[in-house]
């Protein structure tokens, strides 16, 4: 079928005709059993919401939330407020009570669809009582009405809905790493133009397996399985729970896989658990061993039908990077932003350098300004931020580019190199300017470390904040490994002090007690480091820690 020019929903369609009796969700629903949701079914049932939602008699273009960890029914619930002629409104399922008020109050929220959730009970005080709610199968206990009676009460919309491209068709609530999440408003066209030139720039095929576990309250996971299931017509699977994850990647057998940094940190840290670094590495090095090795870790991690694998939502450690590709996985690192849909940057196979998030992809024209921001314009580009003018002025140059407020470098090849946040860049007492995000990731390549917060504005240098993996902490109850780990410390700080620029050299490292997690808002719902939140939490502890002038600081 020729995609060109096709909006998504002419693509259910196709789908819904064309592979009628393929299935194409497979939804785990506990005790082991899955359901699978034919094309056929999927649409079927979605169109059956749709006539529910129409006969509410909402005014025109309502928008509809929806509130849901990763399942078949989110993804029916967009296509039904599509085909109902309305806007969807997706919440992060982590969300505490004051955003998820803010989130439907700003957005005028007329419905909200109630999901698969660890922590309704904490969420539900911020859901005003004038919003009409619908549960899922796996909703937590509640007295809405239910997916499942409402499909077997309602006949499907039979006629086959369609959108105007510049219509718009979602909001999305930016993560919040700094104050209110902003409304980022999504065209049809914006939808679609996104999703066919990722597909089409990964030669993505209908024969894909996908297992969908990143929020696709986020423009990552929607991008990519979402619409790109639809542009391609490919079969997900869903994640039962955290407790299932391998299971569920096995059943799964994904040929694309997507993770944050945060994941594949974790993913190595596992195999490091297994079989301590240096004697991998030693077996590595012995030839007739070296390719049965790294097939038994990609297989142990399920990933050993994976063609290409992604990385996304923040930066990824050099060395972490260099190693997964070292076993044989093709790891490709994108960049993109909600106000692109995820559609900006993205290394092709085979044109890989490490350090850089890829070239422009197709339709997407780039340049740098004089200050170094990366500047980009494209068909994906967002309507604005919803009912606030101002910062949608703000968000754009004169000349219509999208302000990204990273800094980068582009190769002769046009690979991007993102250099840092312009937001984050901080002045040390000595004037010189010091960007975190290079000297963080070099400081990641430690295996026992999770996460790293370099700071030290109007400090003499720079100083870094380390939360241990949850292994490596364990561990530091024993004396003889906390003086082992604080000899390696010494040793990292000196390396990362030895390559950057003098006035970039850290003073210390500050290990830290606490651990940073989206429930004490030290994260926000994509596990992004909120750098203000965890800067205030020590500023009073740091003063104290220049004073004792030691290498490795235990807070």
């Amino acid at each position: 079928m020729d995609t060109n020019n096709k909006l998504p929903l002419e693509m259910l369609y196709y789908w819904e005709s064309a592979k009628a009796g393929d299935v194409y969700m497979s939804q785990p629903m506990g005790d082991g059993h899955v359901v699978d949701f034919t094309w056929r079914r999927a649409v079927g049932e979605a169109r059956r919401m749709a006539a529910y939602l129409k006969s509410l008699d909402l005014p025109e273009k309502s928008r509809i939330g929806i509130v849901s960890k990763n399942c078949a029914h989110w993804i029916m619930s967009d296509w039904a407020i599509w085909m109902a002629g309305h806007v969807s409104v997706p919440l992060y399922p982590t969300l505490n009570a004051d955003t998820v008020q803010y989130t439907l109050e700003h957005s005028g929220c007329e419905v909200l669809f109630v999901g698969k959730l660890d922590d309704w009970e904490q969420m539900k005080p911020g859901v005003p009582a004038s919003i009409h709610c619908i549960s899922y199968p796996l909703s937590p206990e509640n007295d809405f009405p239910t997916w499942d009676d409402i499909v077997a009460e309602f006949a499907p919309v039979q006629e086959n809905v369609t959108r105007d491209p510049d219509e718009m068709a979602t909001i999305i609530y930016t993560s919040g790493s700094t104050g209110r999440p902003k409304g980022v408003m999504l065209s049809f066209q914006n939808l679609a133009f996104a999703s066919l030139g990722g597909v089409e720039a990964l030669e993505v095929t209908a024969s894909e397996r996908m297992l969908s576990y990143l929020p696709l309250s986020h423009v990552f996971e929607r991008f990519v399985v979402e619409l790109g299931s639809i542009y391609r017509g490919f079969h997900i699977y869903f994640a039962e729970s955290l407790d299932t994850f391998v299971e569920d990647l096995k059943r799964a057998r994904p040929t694309l896989f997507l993770a944050v940094p945060r994941i594949w940190t974790k993913f190595q840290h596992g195999v490091f658990e297994k079989m301590p670094q240096e004697k991998l590495q030693r077996l590595l090095r012995v030839p007739i061993l070296n390719r049965l090795i790294k097939k038994k870790i990609l297989t142990g991690l399920g990933l050993q039908h994976v063609k290409f694998a992604g990385s996304g939502s923040a930066p990824l450690s050099h060395d972490i990077l260099d190693w997964y590709r070292d076993l044989g996985l093709e790891l490709l690192e994108g960049y993109g932003m909600s106000e692109n849909f995820a559609y900006s940057h993205m290394t092709k196979p085979g044109r890989a350098r490490t350090g850089y998030v890829g070239e422009a992809l197709p339709g997407v024209d780039v340049k740098l300004s004089d200050q170094g921001e990366v500047l980009v314009k494209s068909p994906a580009t967002m309507m604005g931020y919803y009912r606030d003018e101002e910062k949608t002025r703000e968000a754009f140059t004169e000349d219509g580019y999208l302000r990204t407020g990273d800094k980068g470098e582009i190769d002769e090849q046009g690979r991007l190199r993102l250099t840092g946040r312009i937001k984050e860049i901080f002045k040390t007492s000595k004037g010189k300017y010091v960007a975190p995000a290079p000297i963080e990731n070099r400081l990641m390549s430690h295996p026992d470390i999770e996460m790293v917060c370099v700071s030290g504005a109007d400090q003499p240098q720079p100083h870094c904040l380390v939360m241990l993996s949850e292994e490596a902490h364990r561990k530091t109850a024993d004396d003889a490994f906390r003086m082992q780990l604080e000899t390696s410390f010494k040793s990292l700080l000196d390396e990362v002090n030895g390559a950057v620029d003098p006035h970039e050299r850290l003073k210390f490292i500050a290990v830290v007690r606490d651990e940073w997690s989206i429930e004490n808002n030290f994260l926000t719902p994509t596990l992004k480091l909120k750098r203000n939140v965890v800067e205030d939490a020590y500023k009073v502890e740091a003063d104290r820690w220049y004073d004792e002038k030691q290498p490795v600081i235990w807070q």
